[in-house]
């Protein structure tokens, strides 16, 4: 990032600041993507547990749906919102901190679970701390990067969704297979309270408005970024299109662990090692070329359409090789492979959609448009992908026996096409939203 000219009007926060440096601007980022990665594994833990989860708790598919998704999904949307309000006026670090304590801590607590119900209440205290965690992210690498770096800058962030699912689907393979599930929870839950400490004395808070080089004191009203936001059009058609892409992400990766178990039979060991392997680095190449390769385009051409471009091409390239895994595939690692061209495709997505949500308010506004792009998309996608998508699947099974999930799953992967549309329409007004952002 060059550095701020002389005669911009600078704070004195913003001159002596250890962001100056791009070493340390690179570091803080990193950490922030390590605390990322903590926080879906916490999350994605669940997954490559739910077949001891299932039988020792006697559940449905339906409840274990729930567990993976409204349960988290519900308070995690409730309380989004009101903490980025505080992201956009407090210390956004301390914010994390305190985040990443508490949804490790719950996440610990899952493995004292005795019933559906207690599970269900741990996991809400997940949801509770998880819900500080990326909206302040946001609003700080947006603060550290430039615009013409930000959507790189935020694709090696949403690098720890990808980084926590193999690192979860591996790791918790492993965990199960040493010890019990219950353990497992614990062992992936407590190192989180270490990284806290290591956030909290090693990262400084950033200043606000540093990569543009200038300094914004006023506060906005609540009322006023949710007005803003809902005035645009492109925001709009790009919240739901992200909601639809999350609907198919999580109802899809929620159940992959019971699919391989169910449908062909694979020890859960394999299943960790392989689909965790093969949906993990595939989701970070995916990741990190959506945010380099829409920032490279958009740069090179001077149309930022393509920051939605990349996300609505890649959406509809995964449709088919994803309904070939689920309908078509007779061999459980055949089928694993074949996922690796969806999974690489599901993760372009994100960091120029968070970007261009960012291009679209002011510098006090940006925790909050994450966290409203969040809630929608997490109560729409999170919430209810994978509960409906389980409902599906115990409707079917009746007819269909244990092949009951490929065509719950494969209805669900059609749902990219809705998606599709909502980018479409994105691109459509997006440069008349990004040019009437607040100065």
């Amino acid at each position: 990032m060059e550095q701020p000219k002389a005669n911009q009007e600078l704070s004195s926060e913003q001159l002596d600041t250890p962001y100056a440096n791009k070493s340390y601007r690179y570091y803080a980022l990193g950490i922030l993507t390590l605390v990322y990665v903590f926080n879906f594994i916490d999350r994605q833990i669940l997954n490559i547990l739910s077949p001891y989860i299932i039988e020792d708790l006697n559940l449905s598919l339906t409840q274990f749906g729930m567990l993976s998704g409204i349960a988290f999904a519900a308070i995690y949307c409730f309380f989004g919102i009101p903490i980025a309000r505080l992201a956009d006026t407090g210390k956004r670090r301390n914010i994390i901190v305190f985040s990443l304590t508490v949804w490790s801590f719950f996440t610990a607590a899952c493995g004292l679970a005795q019933n559906f119900w207690q599970l269900f209440a741990a996991r809400f205290g997940v949801g509770v701390g998880e819900a500080g965690g990326s909206p302040p992210a946001h609003s700080m690498i947006s603060d550290i990067f430039p615009a013409a770096e930000r959507a790189t800058a935020l694709s090696i962030y949403s690098l720890g969704i990808y980084g926590g699912v193999l690192v979860g689907l591996v790791g918790g393979a492993y965990l199960v297979e040493w010890f019990d599930w219950r353990i497992a929870f614990v062992v992936v839950g407590l190192p989180g309270i270490f990284l806290a400490l290591l956030l909290r004395f090693t990262v400084k808070e950033p200043p606000r408005g540093f990569s543009e080089a200038r300094s914004d004191t006023e506060e906005t009203a609540f009322s006023e970024v949710l007005s803003l936001l809902w005035s645009r059009k492109a925001f709009r058609h790009l919240s739901f299109a992200c909601a639809l892409h999350a609907f198919v992400t999580y109802g899809v990766g929620n159940f992959m662990v019971i699919f391989f178990t169910r449908v062909h039979e694979m020890p859960i060991l394999e299943v960790g090692k392989y689909y965790g392997l093969v949906v993990g680095l595939c989701g970070l190449a995916g990741t990190f070329t959506g945010g380099w390769l829409s920032d490279r385009m958009a740069n090179k051409t001077g149309d930022k359409n393509w920051y939605i471009w990349i996300p609505l091409i890649s959406t509809l390239a995964a449709t088919p090789f994803a309904l070939i895994t689920f309908l078509f595939m007779d061999s459980g690692l055949t089928a694993i492979l074949s996922y690796s061209i969806p999974a690489f495709f599901a993760g372009l997505y994100l960091a120029p959609c968070i970007a261009m949500t960012h291009g679209m308010v002011g510098l006090r506004m940006r925790a909050l448009s994450s966290a409203v792009l969040f809630f929608i998309l997490n109560l729409i996608g999170l919430g209810l992908g994978p509960m409906l998508t389980g409902m599906v699947a115990d409707y079917w099974e009746p007819q269909f026996g244990t092949d009951t999930l490929r065509y719950a799953l494969s209805l669900t992967i059609l749902i990219n096409l809705w998606c599709a549309v909502h980018y479409y329409l994105c691109t459509r007004t997006l440069k008349e939203a990004l040019d009437n952002a607040p100065a």
